[in-house]
């Protein structure tokens, strides 16, 4: 079994040249793997090429290196890769997921630079995907080609799962949810699986749910210099909008658990559109739609949350009369016309937060190994919404969250990432460093900067000291 410090030492640090190369024929094809369907399904597979060109010279198919690699696909040009570098003791595994291969839509007329080409402005690289998520898919990609190249000895199986179909569900059964609905992750549960999507380069502990939602107001078209005779189904939107957060706001409170898991806000249920059919500035119209969603910390549960959205409107609706109105001949029942405003609410589909477990080792193996790798730890929380994370939590595996883009340029217009990040987080990814964090969580041993004292110094641990038998026994 080869030496902990001499596997380091050979699998190195991110070899920029060969991390750029790959990442500029990523981001290339990354106009063609946006996702906003129907007008916009992406190709996956023009990335899933691009990563096999790297990692099949190196595996068991071609016989040039133990990579284990498997192209799986549901839909036609929309695979997922699941690629495994074998451990010695089937029942270690470490794996990375979570590294997507589409895109969010960018309109080139609003960016500063193509966001289809990758171009570098010093330690900057740019382009749509660059944060999220091709950086990350290029990043992995380059730490199993070295462990391809190198073969160290690891007891611990490492597999980096690069997956279809993140940045929208209306498509189902094409990404992570047939991977584990086809049980093609399951040795992943013997453990900890790291999610590589988020920013910053810190663990992301908590996320939020999401409720897409629309409120159609129906009123009585008229015109406005006859309000009297005019149901206003702006006014009604605006009051009925107003009472249903009031009710929100009261029956999900902040959490005390958002707290301990630093969320920067609590639940937020809030307007984002508003539209109508359109009509003369003299016209009050019959119709309008206020859309929005609710941000759900992962401590409240979205079925309830549904439930009683639906509960505010039916007794809106039962009690219409009852709500402020704007002047005095504002109103929302014309009882000579047996005629009243409507609500209707309905939702699009729903996501689950997360709360990743501050228990279990997987945890204490990220935060140990971020500190190693950036210096400092400090988890966060946002209400921003990862899809698959909680289902895969659910499903028994210890899901841990990390990334290493940067969330001022996520999903924003003029992306990018600083190759400086993804040098760090090829040294979080390291597996060895994994190992070590786990070493110390196990035997309580001193806490940082012990993998460079190896390093450096290896002639200070003797081969009858427990500290080398047990870091030259991981690796």
């Amino acid at each position: 079994m080869a030496s902990y410090y001499a596997v380091k030492e050979a699998l190195g640090g991110l070899k920029k040249d060969s991390f750029v190369t790959l990442l500029s024929k990523l981001i290339g094809e990354s106009k063609h793997v946006q996702n906003n369907p129907p007008e916009l399904i992406p190709e996956e597979d023009r990335i899933v090429r691009h990563v096999l060109d790297v990692l099949l010279p190196l595996s068991t198919a071609t016989g040039g290196g133990p990579l284990i690699v498997n192209h799986v696909t549901y839909h036609p040009n929309r695979g997922n890769l699941i690629v495994e570098y074998p451990g010695t003791e089937p029942d270690k595994v470490l794996s990375f997921v979570g590294m997507h291969m589409d895109v969010v839509t960018a309109n080139p007329t609003d960016w500063d630079f193509d966001p289809f080409s990758l171009s570098i402005d010093g330690d900057k690289l740019r382009g749509r995907g660059t944060t999220d998520c091709l950086g990350h898919v290029a990043l992995i990609t380059e730490l199993m080609k070295r462990l391809g190249e190198t073969k160290p000895k690891l007891k611990s199986t490492v597999v980096a799962v690069f997956i279809a179909s993140e940045e929208n569900s209306s498509i189902t059964g094409v990404g992570v949810d047939a991977l584990v609905k086809d049980g093609l992750l399951n040795k992943l549960k013997k453990g900890p699986l790291f999610w590589i999507d988020t920013a910053d380069k810190q663990p992301c502990i908590g996320t939020g749910g999401m409720i897409p939602w629309k409120l159609h107001v129906t009123g009585k078209l008229f015109h406005s210099g006859l309000a009297h005779k005019a149901i206003n189904p702006l006014e009604l939107a605006m009051e009925a909008v107003k009472e249903i957060q009031l009710r929100f706001y009261r029956d999900f409170p902040p959490h005390p658990k958002e707290q301990v898991y630093g969320f920067a806000t609590p639940s937020t249920m809030k307007p984002t559109q508003w539209t109508y059919p359109g009509g003369g500035i003299n016209q009050i119209p019959k119709e309008c739609t206020i859309s929005g969603d609710v941000r759900l910390t992962p401590f409240y549960n979205i079925t309830d949350v549904l439930k009683k959205l639906q509960e505010y409107v039916d007794d809106l609706n039962a009690n219409i009369e009852k709500l402020d109105v704007r002047g005095p001949v504002s109103k929302y029942v014309l009882p000579d016309e047996d005629l009243s405003g409507r609500i209707a609410i309905s939702f699009d589909e729903a996501l689950s937060g997360v709360a990743c477990n501050l228990d279990s080792r997987g945890f204490h193996v990220l935060c140990k190994a971020t500190e190693e790798a950036v210096g400092h730890v400090k988890p966060y929380s946002i209400t921003g919404s990862l899809p698959l994370i909680r289902e895969l939590q659910e499903e028994g595996f210890d899901v841990q969250t990390s990334g290493y883009g940067l969330m001022a340029t996520y999903h924003a217009k003029n992306e990018y990432c600083l190759f400086s990040d993804m040098c760090q987080g090829y040294q979080f990814d390291h597996p060895l460093r994994f190992n070590l964090a786990l070493l110390q969580i196990i035997y309580n041993l001193p806490p940082y900067g012990l993998l460079e004292l190896v390093i450096m110094s290896p002639s200070k641990f003797t081969r009858s000291s427990l500290l080398f038998e047990l870091l030259d026994s991981l690796a």
